[in-house]
C-alpha cells in the first residue's frame, strides 16, 4: 500500500512535462555530476596551495565577478541568438576554462583564469531558465523547476562525496572531470535540444515596448525580488566559502567537508518531490518568508557546531530552506517575466546570484579572518529575518495567477510558449 502511494506520487510528479524538458534536464544531471571547481576551490587555494582565507575570498570574488559580467550579456544572447545557441557556447567556454584552471600555478594567472570559469559557467544559467519556461505549461513550472533542482542536487549529492576523495588523490583530476563532463552536457545541448525561443514580434505587432535592460531595470517589483534572492543567495554561498574554510580552521578534512555538504544534496534528492508537492499550490509569500528564515537561522547554528554531526544537522536546516525556496521563487521570476523578454529578465535575476557569489567570499574571508566564523553565522542570521520582512513587504498585494482553465489550451512546448500569458501576472512592477 505505502510502496503503491510512493509509485503513483512519484509517476504524478514526472508527467506531463515534454520531451524537451527530459533532455534539459539530463544536461543539468551531466553538468552536476562534475561539480568540483566551485565546491573545492576554497579547500584547494587554503589547504594545497597554502594561501590564506582572504585570497581564498578573492579568488571566489573573481569567480563571481565573472559571473556577473556574463549574466547580463548572455541574457541578451538569450534573447537575441536563441537559447540553443547561448547554451552550446557557455558549456564549451566553461570545460576549456575549467580544464585550464587545473594547471595553473602562478596566484595572479590562478585569479585571472577563475574569473573566467565564472564567466562561463554562469552564462548558461538565463538561457536554461528561459528555455525551461518556454517549454514547460505555467501550471507545471514550479514542479519542473523542483524536478531541475532536483537534478542539480542529485548530481551534486554524489560528485561532493566523490570529490572529496579525487581531491584527497589529486586536484587537478578533479578538474578534469569536471571538463569532461561539461563537454558531455554540451553534446547533449546539441544532439538533442531544440530551439525554443518564441518567435519574435515587432513592438508594434505586439502593442506593447520593445523589452531591453532598461524595461527590466525599471521593473519595481521585480527588482524587489532580485535583491531579496542577493540577500538569501548571500547566506546560501556560505555552504560553498565559509563553510570549508571554517571547517579546515577546526582542522577537519576536505573528505569530512565532503560528507557534510553532501548531506546538502542527498536530502534535496530524498525531499524535493514530495516536499513541492505539499507546497506547490500554497501562498508563495509565505513559503518565501518561512524560508528565509530557515536559511538564516540555520546557518546562524553553524557557530555552535563542534562535530560532524552537529555540522550536518546546520545543514538539514538550511537545505529545507533551498528545497522550499527555489522552485517557489523561480516560479515568481517566470510569472514576472514577459515572454518576449525572457532571457534579459532571466539574466537580471542570474546576476543577483552572480553578484552574491563575488560578495560572499569576500565578506566571509575578511569575517572570518579579522572577527572568527562566530561572527560570520550570526550575520547570516540576521540577513535571513532581513530578507523575510522584504519577502512579506513586497508580495502583499500580488495579484493572482490565472487558474491553468482559464489559460489558452494547447500543447506544451514554444508554440503554447509563444501566446503572451495575462498582463496582470507581472505584478505591480511590471
Amino acid at each position: 500500500m505505502f510502496v503503491a502511494t510512493l509509485r503513483r506520487a512519484a509517476q504524478e510528479s514526472v508527467s506531463g512535462l515534454p520531451r524537451a524538458f527530459w533532455w534539459l534536464w539530463a544536461s543539468t544531471l551531466v553538468n552536476r555530476l562534475g561539480g568540483f571547481v566551485a565546491t573545492f576551490m576554497a579547500l584547494y587555494l587554503t589547504l594545497e596551495r597554502g594561501y590564506s582565507a582572504s585570497y581564498a575570498g578573492l579568488v571566489a570574488a573573481l569567480h563571481g565577478l565573472g559571473g556577473v559580467v556574463s549574466s547580463l550579456g548572455a541574457g541578451v544572447m538569450t534573447d537575441r541568438l536563441g537559447r540553443r545557441p547561448t547554451l552550446l557556447i557557455a558549456q564549451v567556454s566553461t570545460a576549456l576554462s575549467v580544464a585550464l584552471l587545473g594547471f595553473m600555478e602562478d596566484p595572479v594567472a590562478i585569479a585571472a583564469v577563475a574569473g573566467l570559469v565564472g564567466m562561463a559557467s554562469n552564462a548558461s544559467r538565463p538561457a536554461v531558465q528561459a528555455m525551461m519556461a518556454d517549454i514547460v505549461r505555467p501550471e507545471d513550472r514550479v514542479r519542473a523547476f523542483a524536478l531541475n533542482y532536483w537534478a542539480i542536487n542529485l548530481g551534486f549529492a554524489i560528485s561532493s562525496a566523490a570529490a572529496g576523495l579525487i581531491a584527497e588523490y589529486s586536484y587537478l583530476a578533479g578538474f578534469l572531470g569536471e571538463a569532461a563532463l561539461t563537454l558531455v552536457c554540451a553534446l547533449l545541448v546539441f544532439a538533442k535540444l531544440p530551439e525554443s525561443r518564441p518567435e519574435r514580434a515587432t513592438p508594434a505587432e505586439k502593442g506593447e515596448a520593445e523589452i531591453g535592460l532598461g524595461t527590466v531595470l525599471r521593473d519595481g517589483r521585480y527588482m524587489g525580488v532580485v535583491g531579496l534572492s542577493f540577500l538569501i543567495s548571500l547566506i546560501f554561498m556560505q555552504g560553498y566559502v565559509g563553510l570549508p574554510v571554517a571547517m579546515g580552521l577546526d582542522d577537519w578534512s576536505a573528505s569530512d567537508y565532503g560528507l557534510v555538504i553532501a548531506v546538502n544534496g542527498v536530502l534535496i534528492v530524498a525531499l524535493q518531490i514530495p516536499v513541492t508537492r505539499f507546497i506547490e499550490h500554497r501562498d508563495p509569500q509565505r513559503l518565501l518568508v518561512l524560508s528565509a528564515l530557515l536559511a538564516g537561522y540555520g546557518f546562524g547554528l553553524t557557530a555552535f557546531a563542534g562535530s560532524i554531526a552537529v555540522y550536518a544537522l546546520t545543514v538539514c536546516v538550511w537545505t529545507l530552506a533551498e528545497i522550499i525556496n527555489s522552485p517557489t521563487q523561480m516560479g515568481l521570476v517566470v510569472r514576472l517575466s514577459p515572454v518576449q523578454g525572457r532571457g534579459r529578465y532571466q539574466g537580471v535575476y542570474t546576476m543577483s546570484w552572480s553578484v552574491a557569489a563575488l560578495v560572499a567570499p569576500l565578506l566571509s574571508g575578511y569575517v572570518i579572518d579579522h572577527f572568527g566564523p562566530e561572527w560570520l553565522w550570526g550575520s547570516c542570521a540576521v540577513i535571513g529575518t532581513i530578507a523575510a520582512a522584504g519577502y512579506w513587504l513586497l508580495m502583499r498585494g500580488l495579484p493572482e495567477e490565472p487558474a491553468p482553465e482559464d489559460r489558452r489550451p494547447g500543447p506544451a512546448g514554444p508554440a503554447a510558449a509563444a501566446v503572451p500569458e495575462k498582463a496582470e501576472a507581472r505584478g505591480a512592477g511590471g
